[in-house]
Order: C-alpha cells, then structure tokens, then sequence
C-alpha cells in the first residue's frame, strides 16, 4: 500500500535536489535557460509533435546527464579530497557524458530546425530581389 505522506516526503526531496543542482551548477542553469530558448523557438515554428517530442528528450537527456555528472562529482569529493588519478578519471568521464549528450542534442536541433529556418529566409520580403 502506498503511504502518502512518505510519497509526498520523497517528492520533497526530489524537488530540494533539483533546486540545489539549479543553485550550485552553472552549467546547469545553462542547460535550463538553452531548454526554455529552445521551446519557444519550436513553438515559434511550430514544429510537429514529433518533433517536438525528440526535442524534449534530448532536452531531458542533457539536464540529466548535468544532474548525474554534478552527483559522481560530489560523490567523488566527499571520497576523497587528494588528488587520485581514479577520481580525475571518474570526473572527466562524467563531464565527457554531458558533453556528448550536448553535442548530439546540437545536431539533433540543427536537423530538426534547419528546414524550419530555411523555409523563413526563402519566404523573407527583404530577402528577395528585384
């Protein structure tokens, strides 16, 4: 049986741990501010729900590989505060996770949004000659 006040307890915490990655990452708040340009440029678009639904993936898939890369990098701190080759390894793993997945949430961006930008310009007044 489901114990309410414990799911809500759990939710608590879930959401305390996103607004303390939100205060204390950066890079983080980066990837939020990037999501939400994102969304209002596909609303913009109107992109197809398809679409739209890639772009939300990939969206969630960089936040929470900057989520999990901020946790391996606490962890590893709270292990050890000596410098251990193992845990720069472990580090620039998790930092290397993210930035793959910022990457291809690029490309992913530009394939879906070049057809879009493309159809503007050509559609542009001011682009056309006399």
């Amino acid at each position: 049986m489901v114990n309410p006040k414990l799911l809500l307890k759990s939710f608590t915490y879930a959401f305390e741990g996103v607004i303390h990655a939100l205060k204390s990452d950066q890079n983080l708040r980066i990837h939020f501010v990037i999501a939400a340009i994102v969304i209002v440029v596909s609303v913009y678009f109107r992109v197809t729900p398809y679409e739209m639904g890639i772009l939300g993936v990939v969206i969630l898939l960089v936040i929470i590989t900057e989520m999990i890369n901020t946790a391996i990098e606490k962890m590893v701190d709270l292990i050890t505060k000596e410098h251990h080759e193992e845990a720069k390894i472990a580090k620039d793993v998790s930092s290397g996770m993210v930035f793959v997945a910022a990457v291809g949430s690029v490309i992913i961006g530009i394939l879906i949004f070049t057809p879009y930008i493309l159809k503007l310009f050509s559609s542009a007044k001011y682009l056309r000659f006399p």
